[in-house]
């Protein structure tokens, strides 16, 4: 007697077995439960070997080597660039304003029009800005042969970091309320830039690198610092 065919609930194939030979889902769904989800919480923490906490442990412990993987072909096992972007600003966006909430309405501190500016118009701001961060390294380490696409690439790794840096920042801010960000951002970001630079253009002189990584950076930075705080001004 020939298997009966089933039909997929995801995409609506018909087909036989267990497993939809269009997209993959199984044919046979499981009602959702409480357990169910609390097993999806234990995989995601207990199987770290790819997607967004890999990418995220590699920018860690490897920065600007990631990157050059990346571009070389070993991607199998990285969240793919703009969704790592995306995920890391958005989480990066919500905590602050969340940290400026708490902050304004426990410890009578905080900005209300930063926090205002970060729910409603940081993300879409750091979207926009991304092709001129994009162009400026493009154009100075032109000499390496890297196209604009390889060096988004990089620079959306390496952003989707600083956007996680920036909610460590921030939350020092529950240890001292008044505390000026930007004055740690700099160095840090100085810092990162260079190891993720010297990293990712290993083929060039170190100190032309280093240079140049600090000439990137710091028009970066205070184009996003002008920018913000006018836009601040204006819609807050």
């Amino acid at each position: 007697m020939p298997e009966q065919k089933q039909v997929c609930r995801s995409c609506g194939n018909k087909g036989s077995g267990k497993y939809c030979n269009s997209c993959g889902q199984p044919f046979g769904v499981k009602r959702l439960t409480v357990s169910g989800i609390w097993h999806e919480i234990f995989h995601f923490f207990t199987h770290l070997d790819k997607g967004f906490p890999y990418t995220l442990k590699k920018l860690i412990t490897e920065p600007g080597k990631m990157q050059r993987e990346y571009i070389e072909g070993s991607r199998q096992n990285h969240q793919k660039p703009f969704s790592m972007y995306f995920l890391c600003l958005s989480i990066a966006a919500l905590s602050i304003y969340w940290i400026n909430y708490t902050l304004m309405h426990y410890f009578d501190a905080g900005d209300t029009h930063e926090g205002a500016f970060f729910d409603k118009y940081w993300v879409i701001l750091q979207i926009c800005l991304f092709p001129l961060f994009a162009s400026i390294p493009y154009l100075i380490f032109r000499r390496f042969q890297y196209n604009f696409a390889e060096i988004s690439v990089m620079m959306m790794y390496f952003f989707s970091f600083i956007f996680v840096l920036l909610i460590v920042i921030h939350l020092l801010k529950f240890i001292w309320p008044e505390l000026q960000t930007r004055y740690i951002e700099l160095p840090m970001f100085y810092l990162y830039t260079t190891i993720t630079y010297v990293n990712f253009f290993n083929k060039g002189k170190k100190l032309f690198v280093v240079v140049s990584a600090m000439i990137s950076i710091t028009l970066a930075f205070i184009l996003a610092m002008w920018i913000q705080d006018l836009l601040v001004e204006l819609f807050t």
